[in-house]
């Protein structure tokens, strides 16, 4: 019972820490990442560049999402130039689980600490963003480390064990599993997070991990769907645009999710390594296939939602 209640707290801690980090970020970077996004989306290429480096910084592809939404809704935007950033967004998501990856849960007080001070001390507020997204990030690895700790009995569970092989037998399972927790969560990272978690414990495998990593792509859709409901047709098409992208890659690569995986293990050694570069490379794939392709893509977001 203490173990479960560890978990959960790390979980909390996990999800605090993400939301903290984004907020400190977005805030830091609001009025530029605006203007960028209005300026540089002349083409798909120049947007999907945009996109990235934007989603990188921010450290929240939903976030950029629901931005271009509005965008769009505005009329700012054209949904042709918003493919661009949405094709983008699914790239620079992945440096906030390549950062999780990387066993740094030492550093999680002395980085709380420092972002505390500058929260705390100075009066410019440039600083004090700066302050939340590291104080943010140390708030991750303290979860993380709080997870890890908590899992380590769950090795001698027969129950635990026995639910981790059911999802472990079918890849379906294990997308339905990463969809619905993440659209619960809205958090594609904290279901990564917790996958290489999992994995650094033993308790799950390759295969399994990629297949709850697929399905938390689908899952965080979520959001952008609900940002889109009550909106004009293109802000439906962007929302629209992001779903189809993500479900059409995922259905792509489910039935070769072993070989997949024995690709992965090239990589690198360790498991969390391998999981996040899983991670990198379904997106940044399914991303530049479609990029040369952006206008037939775009052609066919607005035949599934006509204007």
């Amino acid at each position: 019972m203490l173990s479960l209640l560890k978990f959960c707290a790390g979980i909390a801690l996990l999800l605090f820490g993400m939301r903290f980090m984004r907020d400190g970020l977005e805030n830091a970077a609001r009025k530029k990442m605006k203007e960028a996004l209005k300026t540089l989306t002349k083409n798909p290429l120049v947007g999907f560049i945009t996109g990235t480096v934007i989603t990188a910084l921010v450290q929240s592809s939903t976030a950029v999402t629901v931005i271009t939404i509005g965008f769009v809704n505005a009329g700012i935007l054209t949904f042709y130039q918003a493919v661009g950033i949405v094709l983008g967004t699914n790239v620079g998501t992945c440096i906030t689980t390549q950062i999780i990856s990387f066993r740094i849960e030492d550093i999680a007080l002395p980085a709380i600490g420092l972002g505390a001070l500058l929260i705390i001390i100075p009066r410019k507020k440039s600083l004090h963003y700066v302050g939340q997204s590291i104080t943010g990030f140390g708030i991750i690895f303290l979860g993380i480390g709080t997870m890890s700790e908590s899992l380590e009995p769950l090795k001698n569970s027969p129950l635990f064990m026995h639910l981790l092989a059911r999802v472990s037998s079918n890849a379906f399972f294990g997308v339905i599993a990463g969809t619905l927790f993440t659209a619960l969560i809205h958090s594609s990272a904290t279901t990564t997070g917790i996958v290489i978690t999992l994995s650094r414990q033993g308790l799950v495998d390759l295969p399994t991990s990629i297949a709850i990593i697929l399905g938390s792509n689908i899952g965080t859709c979520i959001t952008g769907v609900l940002a889109a409901l009550g909106t004009p047709p293109a802000a439906k098409q962007v929302a629209a645009a992001h779903v189809l992208l993500n479900v059409v890659g995922v259905l792509a690569v489910m039935p070769f999710i072993l070989p997949f995986a024995e690709m992965v293990e090239t990589t690198s050694a360790a498991l969390p390594r391998q999981i996040a570069n899983a991670h990198t490379i379904f997106n940044v794939l399914s991303s530049l296939l479609v990029l040369p392709f952006a206008r037939y893509f775009a052609m066919l977001v607005r035949k599934i939602v006509p204007g």
